[in-house]
């Protein structure tokens, strides 16, 4: 009988234990440094600087444009981006 009880106590603690690193991990949420999604609204800040990011999940394809306010993660199929990268590189006479 004794027995019984220290393994109670013992999956009791175990089971309090368990929830309580779960409820840790669950509550962090995880950052990624890349784009997982995009979007297709367009940037009129000025550009300071653009970075061409390719598929790797969870990143995702997109072209990141960096302006004063942020980082924003572009779909690379729309046309206003396209043409937005082309007149950054034309400006500045580089190539991406």
């Amino acid at each position: 009988m004794e027995t019984r009880k220290i393994l109670m106590r013992s999956l009791a603690v175990a089971v309090v234990i368990a929830s309580v690193i779960w409820t840790t991990t669950a509550a962090g949420e995880v950052v990624f440094s890349c784009c997982t999604k995009v979007s297709t609204a367009k940037v009129t800040d000025p550009i300071i600087k653009i970075t061409m990011q390719n598929e790797s999940l969870p990143c995702v394809k997109a072209v990141i444009f960096e302006t004063k306010q942020g980082k924003f993660c572009s779909d690379p199929k729309q046309r206003w981006v396209r043409e937005k990268v082309k007149q950054f590189f034309k400006k500045t006479n580089t190539t991406p």
